[in-house]
């Protein structure tokens, strides 16, 4: 990941979004993975920076799906 671009993370059962390089959250906290994911894409494809989702063990599995820069995503 660049700096700037957006990383979707979990700690302690709660989703944070953050921008990389930064060391505080963007935005509010949630519950749901997806919704994280969700606000994290749309916030990255605003700023048309890359996104990732991160797991407390480390990248997730799938994070290929996500690994797409934000300008891929605008239709």
């Amino acid at each position: 990941m660049a700096a700037g671009d957006i990383e979707t993370y979990h700690r302690n059962g709660i989703w944070f979004n953050r921008i990389e390089g930064e060391s505080t959250t963007l935005g509010m906290s949630f519950e749901s993975r997806a919704d994280a994911v969700s606000v994290g894409r749309s916030a990255a494809a605003a700023r048309q920076v890359g996104h990732s989702v991160r797991t407390e063990e480390g990248p997730s599995a799938d994070a290929s799906a996500y690994e797409r820069h934000a300008r891929e995503l605008i239709a």
